[in-house]
């Protein structure tokens, strides 16, 4: 009996879904907790080509909310670990590892190059670097976050708003995993939601999950969501840039106090004195932290008193 027998008997699917999904191109931006259920479904839905990014290893503490790796694939690159697993689990499927984090200086020929974009990355720089590329590239994005025992999915771009105009404003500080820490299932529950988002999108299913956002607590045990499709863009979107784009000129702030600055020629401003910054004339401001966060929220500060160019750095990324 054909694989997809059980999802091509619905009305949704039949044999013209299955084909679509079978000459559909995926990028996947992440395999950890998100990217592991996503990667498991889309595999075994049969989309034909999926690009997988992630430049982390497969680490032993990772493991309850990444059951796809095994033991015997600790310290390896993620991507690959990947790649192995799922070449086994449906060969049909052409899984192609890129072992490198996702940056503003990959991103968009990584996004040129496929139908649909899903960001399992969970990390603001990665989000509004594909976020930007997406809607640059009129792409669809599928992009998710899970921490503690909640999480989100939000489908966006493409004819939909991008992820900057659902969150124009960040919050000031942001918790992770390592810190707030996360339930397996739940990140498992938020990826596969992602992942039908993207099938349903891929087969042009109706009402479109682009412009759909789908929240998750598990604490509460309550699911939400909102449709944003007349979210309006922001005016002045503060871009992400890469190390190797760093020009000669630029004016580089090192946001961090915990820190020693990230280049020779970047000197020390805490955010709340960003706003009395001096910037000579003609030059672009770069402001860098570890996440993006600060230097994000620090940026629209400057930006408010002052109209020339800025870029943000993710030193993490």
């Amino acid at each position: 009996m054909n694989r997809y027998a059980r999802q091509m008997i619905l009305p949704q699917m039949g044999d013209a879904g299955q084909s679509r999904l079978t000459r559909a191109h995926v990028l996947v931006v992440g395999a950890g907790g998100l990217g592991v259920p996503v990667l498991q479904y889309l595999t075994g839905a049969g989309v034909g080509q999926i690009t997988l990014v992630d430049g982390d290893t497969v680490a032993t503490h990772n493991l309850h909310r990444q059951p796809l790796y095994r033991m015997d694939q600790i310290g390896q690159p993620k991507a690959q670990a990947a790649h192995d697993v799922l070449a086994a689990l449906n060969p049909a499927v052409t899984v192609t590892p890129v072992v490198q984090m996702l940056d503003p200086a990959n991103a968009t020929a990584l996004v040129g190059a496929a139908d649909l974009v899903l960001d399992c990355a969970d990390t603001f720089a990665a989000s509004l670097t594909l976020s930007d590329a997406c809607h640059d590239a009129g792409k669809p994005l599928i992009t998710a976050s899970a921490l503690a025992m909640s999480g989100y999915v939000i489908g966006c771009c493409g004819d939909a708003p991008s992820l900057r105009a659902i969150f124009p404003d960040l919050p000031e500080r942001g918790a992770t995993c390592a810190t707030a820490g996360v339930m397996g299932p739940v990140v498992g529950a938020v990826g596969a939601i992602q992942a039908q988002m993207a099938l349903s999108v891929l087969l042009g299913l109706e009402p479109s999950p682009l412009g759909q956002l789908i929240s998750i607590d598990v604490a509460s045990w309550r699911m939400g969501g909102f449709r944003f499709d007349c979210a309006p863009e922001p005016d002045q979107p503060l871009p992400f840039i890469a190390r190797g784009q760093i020009r000669t000129n630029d004016l580089l702030i090192d946001l961090r106090a915990e820190a020693a600055p990230f280049s020779p020629a970047a000197g020390h401003v805490l955010p709340q004195d960003i706003a009395t910054l001096h910037i000579p004339d003609g030059r672009r401001v770069v402001l860098a932290c570890t996440t993006g966060l600060r230097a994000h929220n620090a940026g629209q500060v400057l930006q408010s008193r002052w109209s020339g160019e800025i870029a943000l750095l993710a030193l993490n990324s």
